[in-house]
């Protein structure tokens, strides 16, 4: 699925790591993988593997969700929780969706800067995102707190997080196997 493949390649860029996203292809992300690149990460495709290798220093990047080739609105929260952790501002536009942006509070409680006017939310970078109790309202909202929890300092308490079972399969397990320190608790 591209948007579980942009995710994980989202976090690689987010947490200064590296992954390898096998089945990824390209044509299908290519959006997402132009902005990351413009993000600073590194990005490489083989005929099986989309890799990324994030940046030593994020850099912000506006977007705008378009449909299908455009930027996916379905990756718009787990790139906007990057972009906390961008150097300079980001315009970040939902075009295709009203009431996209429910994340921006909880996101705002690990101490991101984050203003909203319309459908357009200006993220300024923050050195930290720092652990905090969060709640997830929907789907891309629970993929964007488990982004911003696994580069944030200290604890992030993820809270109503079975809506991230709608769209991914055993993700915490995924990330445990890339070394994450997360795990699921019954609520």
């Amino acid at each position: 699925d591209r948007i579980e493949a942009g995710t994980f390649l989202v976090a690689a860029a987010m947490t200064g790591g590296r992954v390898g996203v096998k089945g990824g292809c390209a044509e299908h992300l290519e959006a997402l993988l132009s902005k990351l690149e413009e993000a600073g990460a590194t990005v490489a495709a083989t005929p099986e593997t989309l890799w990324v290798e994030g940046p030593q220093e994020i850099q912000s990047v506006n977007i705008k969700t378009q449909p299908h080739p455009g930027f996916p609105t379905d990756m718009q929260a787990q790139f906007m929780a990057m972009m906390t952790l961008g150097n300079g501002t980001s315009m970040i536009t939902e075009a295709v969706f009203e009431n996209r942006f429910m994340h921006v509070s909880e996101l705002q409680r690990m101490g991101a800067d984050i203003s909203i006017e319309g459908h357009t939310a200006a993220v300024k970078g923050v050195p930290a995102l720092h652990g905090a109790p969060v709640m997830a309202t929907d789907l891309r909202a629970s993929a964007c707190l488990v982004l911003a929890g696994l580069a944030a300092d200290k604890t992030t308490e993820i809270n109503r997080i079975y809506h991230l079972d709608r769209g991914y399969e055993n993700l915490e397990e995924k990330f445990r196997s890339l070394g994450a320190d997360i795990e699921r608790v019954p609520e």
